[in-house]
């Protein structure tokens, strides 16, 4: 039983003539209030006060009787929830309904019945679709140094939010509650094609961004090879070049022990064969080989970069889709979660434990 103090919103409001029709100017003036929609946003009502702040202009000019205007800002109040870049398609079609004079229990259940699906719809628009294609394409523009990359990614937001806003408050507010099921009518399958669109674009960001790598080198032993040295010397001194060259480290030689000439790399890594070359001068040019032992280790990134290139970033998505779809994760755990792997990874254990080989994982 309601107390002497509570208000009792009517069924019906006092003066039931339709209003004639709201000008553009009130339209426009309620499209900018809409901007403080979670203004006063609170766990009870949630955005009721930035929605009742974005239809007073309205209300006012199709409400002349006090206590009509006084019942429609009370039940104004009740609780909602949309999202806010979407939220002037919700105000439009309320609007046409007080202007109506539609009883208030069918306005209340529109303006929830409206307002609930925005919240998903609005996100598959924007931070699916919008935010993800045009982020990916200014923020390379400013990593390479353009300022242009941020103000034109500011001002192709900015503009589709503008056009959304001032756009669903016009045309929602003509139509009325039929702009309800033209909406949602083709909705479910523009959802679709927008959640399809964003994956692609966190698929391409995923090789263009991910700059992950595992720049793990391991020691595998040593490998003996031939270095070229190419020397000059009297004819009597090539004997002690011209010789099959032995198996350690160190050996010299320009010839192997069948007497063929030898394939060894010179200074620039370029190759090239062993031999005595007559200067006919009482010099000969000798090009002979040396045994030197080089290590061998085995890169994990040059691995993986022949399996599948940008294969890390990729695992990385794929664990952090796995964990937000299948275990419930909250985005803050995720950022949690990569950034513990960053922290792990980069242990220098070449320090602490004396392992040689790991100098960091990243």
């Amino acid at each position: 039983m309601a107390s002497n103090n509570e208000f009792v919103v009517p069924e019906r409001y006092e003066d039931l003539t339709p209003a004639p029709q709201v000008d553009q100017a009130t339209l426009n003036r309620m499209v900018w209030r809409s901007y403080w929609l979670q203004s006063s946003f609170n766990y009870e009502t949630m955005q009721s006060g930035g929605w009742l702040f974005a239809m007073v202009p309205g209300l006012e000019k199709v409400h002349t009787n006090k206590k009509d205007l006084a019942a429609s800002m009370y039940h104004n109040l009740d609780f909602i929830n949309t999202h806010p870049f979407l939220v002037t398609f919700v105000m439009g079609i309320v609007l046409s309904l007080e202007q109506n004079k539609v009883d208030t229990q069918t306005i209340r259940s529109v303006r929830i019945s409206a307002a609930s699906p925005l919240g998903g719809i609005g996100d598959a628009l924007f931070w699916l679709t919008l935010v993800p294609i045009t982020a990916g394409i200014t923020s390379n523009m400013a990593i390479s140094g353009n300022i242009l990359g941020p103000i034109i990614f500011l001002v192709v937001f900015h503009a589709a939010l503008f056009a959304c806003r001032f756009g669903l408050m016009n045309w929602a507010y003509k139509l009325g509650t039929s702009a309800i099921d033209a909406l949602m009518g083709s909705m479910q399958a523009f959802t679709r094609a927008a959640a399809i669109m964003g994956c692609f674009v966190v698929g391409c960001l995923t090789v263009a961004m991910g700059g992950t790598q595992i720049n793990l080198v391991i020691p595998n032993g040593t490998t003996n090879t031939y270095t070229a040295s190419t020397v000059t010397v009297p004819n009597a001194d090539v004997s002690k070049f011209d010789v099959a060259i032995g198996d350690e480290v160190g050996s010299v030689g320009t010839k192997d022990a069948d007497g063929a000439a030898l394939k060894a790399a010179d200074a620039n890594g370029d190759p090239v064969k062993t031999g005595v070359t007559d200067l006919g001068n009482g010099y000969s040019s000798v090009t002979y080989a040396t045994i030197t032992s080089a290590p061998v280790s085995f890169s994990v990134a040059d691995t993986l970069d022949t399996v599948m290139p940008k294969l890390v970033p990729l695992a990385l998505v794929m664990l952090l889709y796995f964990l937000f779809s299948k275990k419930n994760f909250t985005p803050m755990a995720g950022i949690v979660l990569v950034l513990a792997i960053g922290i792990i990874g980069a242990f220098p254990l070449n320090e602490w434990f004396g392992i040689e080989w790991w100098t960091g994982l990243w």
